[in-house]
């Protein structure tokens, strides 16, 4: 099976990190990874912040607002990139703003090449936007699509890490017949 196809079925939340550092090297190579994502248009309005400050991080898993206090467990990782979107850089087509597609797309590629690595990560929607904005200085303009934290996982997954992996069912997938059609709608 090609590695690219192993990687996809590999990839899960990671919630447990080592505190062992991300080498720069690596860094550079997943952010290369989502700069070569597809975009609408290739207009690739994606934006990245790399944050490895300790007291940042803390910022971030302890003042993201109300809705991120689940997200105590990133006050230890040793990275989190955080994925904005400039939507003056993208289009809008079929009703629907292509900044967070986009975004997205190249988003989960660095996930996917982290894991080539050996890094593990956790898509996170759980935070208040505008509260990483300040945290950040991101400008009113740029909208924040999501973050994770990066890094090596732990042997063990934390009581935390088991708990909301088995609160989210996220080890659960659809069966195909429930999210695929044929030739035209029937589900």
């Amino acid at each position: 099976m090609p590695d690219c196809y192993q990687t996809i079925l590999a990839r899960q939340s990671v919630r447990s990190f080592s505190s062992d550092p991300v080498p720069e090297d690596v860094i550079e190579r997943i952010l290369e990874a989502g700069r070569a994502a597809p975009s609408a248009q290739n207009r690739q309005c994606w934006r990245f912040i790399v944050v490895q400050d300790k007291d940042t991080i803390r910022k971030l898993a302890l003042k993201s607002g109300f809705i991120g206090a689940i997200n105590f467990f990133l006050k230890d990782v040793p990275l989190i990139i955080v994925a904005c979107a400039d939507p003056k850089h993208s289009v809008r087509l079929n009703d629907q703003d292509y900044y967070l597609v986009d975004t997205s797309i190249a988003f989960q590629q660095i996930m996917l090449a982290a894991l080539d690595f050996g890094i593990g990560s956790c898509w996170l929607a759980a935070f208040n936007e505008n509260a990483v904005r300040k945290i950040l200085s991101i400008p009113d303009s740029i909208r924040v699509v999501g973050m994770s934290p990066f890094g090596y996982p732990k042997d063990r997954e934390s009581f935390y890490g088991r708990l909301v992996k088995g609160f989210a069912g996220s080890t659960k997938r659809h069966p195909m017949e429930k999210i695929v059609c044929r030739e035209k709608w029937t589900l």
